[in-house]
């Protein structure tokens, strides 16, 4: 199994922390954000690991992995970077550079037999409660059913629409990440530059893909612009909180 790592984007709502180096380069809890990421990564047993970097990628380099690049992240979003790891015999684990978790997270993920799997925490009302004045602000739509995905990233004023909240960790089989890439080819320049994850995957259910959901329950958290990364670490100070992804593990 491999990992890549999607860090193409400035992550210019981090405002001026971003102006010399890519967001996943922000500390948080001691370390930068993707330094917590390869400790997760590592520790779930994969060493297969490719960062797909863009704004500022030489800063990215390292011994730990492999930096592919996409040439144009100025002009399109999440897909796309994806889709600059290239093709890859085995299953792939693809994680936003934005997002923090433990390996358990990726284990949920590696035990589902699925050409597409994501994974979606139960409880994040109380997180984004932590972050917004109005929880569904920024919350999307999330049902699954029997263990399938059938709803997911469109917005809602109805609470009882999001059954847990996508996090940015998926895993693809080489099946899957081919059907997704079709998808992707068939859509024009246009569209294909602005689609986000979300989209792509209501995409593949359209085609019906079946895409199963690993429910997990906190210790996550997204890094979306500087309130997160105070808030956090804030909480962090405070201890005790249901979102602390940093978990010692054997």
């Amino acid at each position: 199994m491999r990992a890549v790592i999607l860090a193409a984007g400035r992550g210019s709502r981090m405002g001026n922390a971003t102006d010399v180096k890519p967001k996943c380069l922000t500390v948080i809890g001691g370390k930068p954000l993707i330094d917590w990421q390869y400790q997760a990564i590592t520790q779930a047993g994969i060493t297969n690991i490719t960062v797909v970097g863009g704004y500022r990628s030489e800063t990215l380099r390292s011994d730990k992995y492999s930096l592919a690049l996409n040439p144009d992240w100025e002009s399109t979003n999440m897909a796309a970077t994806l889709f600059c790891a290239g093709e890859y015999e085995g299953d792939t684990l693809v994680s936003y550079s934005d997002i923090l978790y433990p390996a358990a997270h990726i284990r949920s993920l590696m035990s589902l037999k699925a050409d597409i799997a994501i994974t979606a925490d139960l409880l994040w009302r109380s997180l984004w409660e932590e972050r917004f004045n109005d929880p569904l602000k920024d919350a999307e739509t999330f049902k699954s059913q029997d263990g399938i995905l059938t709803e997911i990233g469109a917005k809602t004023n109805d609470i009882n629409e999001i059954e847990a909240q996508y996090m940015g960790l998926l895993k693809f089989s080489k099946r899957g990440l081919k059907s997704a890439g079709e998808v992707f080819n068939g859509l024009s320049p246009e569209k294909r530059n602005k689609l986000d994850m979300t989209s792509l995957l209501r995409l593949l259910m359209a085609k019906n893909e079946k895409i199963k959901v690993a429910l997990v329950e906190g210790k996550w958290c997204e890094v979306d612009n500087q309130n997160d990364l105070n808030t956090y670490n804030s909480l962090i100070e405070k201890g005790n909180w249901i979102h602390d992804w940093r978990i010692n593990e054997k």
